[in-house]
């Protein structure tokens, strides 16, 4: 069978990535998948929540994303 054609998400980003519904593009914090025990509770306890991508990325991210915005 053939695949219908069309524009396709980036499903890699599509995980790692949430557009909100005024445009800006979120994205989980760096830096707590292993070795937390070495890092002090401040340092963890601020690496939970999102925060916004950079604007300078913000425009690659949504190319990759066509139907959030």
């Amino acid at each position: 069978m053939r695949r219908p054609k069309g524009i396709k998400t980036r499903k890699s980003v599509a995980k790692r990535f949430k557009v909100t519904a005024g445009g800006k593009v979120l994205r989980a914090r760096a830096g707590k998948r292993h070795l937390a025990q070495t890092k002090n509770p401040k340092r963890r306890r601020n690496l939970r929540g999102t925060t916004t991508v950079h604007p300078a990325d913000e425009y690659r991210i949504k190319q990759n994303l066509p139907f959030t915005h």
